[in-house]
């Protein structure tokens, strides 16, 4: 979210599949790649002499010129040498990977550069179709607008539009969320979000395509695997923010998880895709949202705060889903009590006032 003096704006993507010029959009991706690694190389250059790395505006000076050649916008090479410089800043590395023909396609541009036409969209003297599956509302379309290919090759124009934002709600219905596996959400209230399985039931299918070598139907299945997720997840976290005003999370660390025995599940289950989804959508509708340090919730007693010798310990009481405290007696679901204690570490954080996102 941005502060335009006294009115607050915020950034949504609205994205649309392209059905015309996607024929163009292939060659213009191949010279997207090209410009990428043409500043690959003049970094690698600047570390071999040893001199100073390449900003955003040093690689534009160094392509200037070459959108002609290419048959790119000029804005569109901006865009490409200014996310090289940032990407390599943001990984931390000398150098990123060269983009070649497996990789995604990609053609940025600049926001101004795109017009509204009807239906339609035109951009740099060209008029792309797409399929209007929603009304773009009114707004400013800012940088990073891009058009993007998926495995599959279909293209999406994805405009980041600039709207102003909703006022926030009253924060009097609140939900703590524990996630898991088996369950993919355990919400305060006794509800539970029952984990898809989506990647699980096309196993089969998938084994005996890359058994067969036919990566068209490879591509196919992991693009169906993939937009069912996306759906399912989209339906769970528009139904959580159309029911409560503040949404708290634990910080799950998914990325560790994934990197051990369990990393097929934890990919399957989605739980980044989850989070980012809450946050966006709380701010899109004015709600609260709120990560919060998820340590010692499932062993601390949501109805007394005490952490008994009773609690289940460690991964090896993973197992114990249902235990009784030994200091109040109280006999607590294992997931419940972690989503109870979840949101009463929210309500301490609002009470101080939560950081808008």
């Amino acid at each position: 979210m941005v502060d335009n003096g006294c009115r607050t704006l915020m950034k949504l993507v609205y994205r649309y599949r392209v059905k015309s010029l996607t024929g163009l959009l292939n060659t213009q991706a191949r010279a997207v790649n090209f410009v990428w690694n043409y500043c690959n190389d003049r970094q690698k250059d600047a570390l071999r002499f040893g001199r100073r790395w390449h900003t955003g505006f040093d690689l534009i000076k160094l392509t200037t010129g070459c959108s002609k050649e290419l048959g790119l916008h000029s804005g569109t090479v901006n865009d490409v040498c200014q996310q090289y410089a940032k990407s390599r800043s943001q990984s931390r590395r000398p150098y990123l990977r060269y983009r070649g023909r497996k990789s995604q396609g990609w053609v940025p541009l600049k926001g101004r550069e795109l017009k509204r036409e009807g239906n339609a969209f035109r951009f740099a003297g060209n008029t792309f179709r797409v399929f209007y599956s929603r009304a773009l509302p009114e707004g400013k379309i800012t940088d990073g607008t891009n058009f993007s290919r998926d495995r599959r090759g279909n293209w999406f124009l994805n405009i980041v539009l600039e709207v102003p934002a909703p006022s926030a709600r009253l924060p009097v219905r609140g939900v703590g969320i524990d996630l898991g596996l088996k369950n993919l959400a355990t919400l305060s209230d006794g509800s539970r979000i029952a984990a898809p399985q989506i990647y699980r039931a096309s196993e089969a299918a998938l084994a005996v395509a890359q058994r067969a070598r036919k990566k068209k139907r490879v591509a196919a299945i992991h693009t169906k695997i993939a937009n069912r997720r996306r759906h399912y997840l989209h339906t769970c976290t528009s139904a959580i923010v159309g029911a409560f005003d503040y949404i708290v999370v634990g910080n799950i660390n998914a990325s560790a998880l994934a990197k051990t025995s369990m990393a097929k599940s934890v990919y399957d289950v989605g739980w980044s895709s989850f989070c980012t989804q809450l946050a966006y959508k709380a701010v899109k509708h004015g709600a609260w949202f709120e990560e919060v340090n998820e340590s010692f919730t499932t062993q601390i007693c949501s109805n007394c705060g005490a952490v008994p010798d009773s609690r289940p310990k460690g991964i090896a009481d993973l197992g114990i889903r249902e235990w009784r405290c030994c200091d109040c007696g109280a006999v607590h679901d294992r997931d419940l009590n972690a989503a109870l204690n979840i949101l009463r570490r929210g309500r301490a954080t609002l009470a101080v006032g939560i950081p808008v996102l």
